[in-house]
């Protein structure tokens, strides 16, 4: 979503998106991925998930810090690890990551509000890997990919149809750190539906 070009859809769009993220419909061309990747039923994650996500990053930044290297889970720049190892991808996921609890805005481009494309758009204007404003732009820019290609730090785009509305970024496990849409903020969650496609900024 974008300030531009979209303020005629935003408001049904935002209608859509929550009622999906809520109901788990899905339409369009569908991603493949493993058995176990449920949709997301719209509640809360629990406190055993939450522990979950929190040993799960501790490992992850304990990996990064030692090796450079992540091992299936959320980027997180460790005062040790050498910014070198990290693809362009991991580095705008460690920026991204870094905005947890910043609220959604229409039309907000940062530092301290977003949209969704809003947010990947400063996150990879801050590795110097500037993108087109809008999610169906975003789209249209970067490398498609397959899912069995798919790492963290790729982006994710959910659609209608043809129609790009939505955008996030991968953190691995089927989760992606993202401005979800009015009310809301910027967090880590499920990927709730299978009409989704991937690309990679190189």
């Amino acid at each position: 979503m974008s300030a531009s070009n979209d303020s005629a859809h935003h408001h049904a769009l935002n209608h859509i998106q929550n009622q999906n993220h809520c109901n788990g419909q899905s339409r369009g061309r569908r991603a493949r991925r493993p058995e176990g990747h449920g949709v997301n039923t719209g509640r809360h994650h629990s406190v055993d998930r939450t522990r979950q996500h929190t040993r799960r990053l501790r490992t992850g930044i304990t990996t990064l810090a030692t090796t450079g290297v992540l091992l299936g889970g959320t980027v997180a720049t460790a005062p040790n690890a050498d910014a070198g190892t990290l693809t362009i991808g991991q580095r705008a996921l460690g920026v991204a990551q870094s905005k947890h609890g910043d609220p959604y805005r229409w039309g907000a481009t940062g530092p301290s509000a977003f949209d969704c494309s809003g947010l990947t758009y400063y996150a990879f204007r801050r590795v110097g890997r500037p993108l087109p404003r809008t999610a169906q732009a975003q789209y249209n820019r970067v490398r498609h990919i397959s899912y069995s290609q798919l790492r963290p730090g790729d982006l994710v785009f959910f659609h209608y149809g043809s129609y790009v509305y939505h955008v996030g970024i991968y953190a691995g496990h089927w989760e992606i750190w993202h401005a979800p849409h009015s009310g809301s903020y910027v967090k880590l969650e499920r990927i709730w539906t299978r009409s989704v496609w991937f690309g990679r900024v190189s």
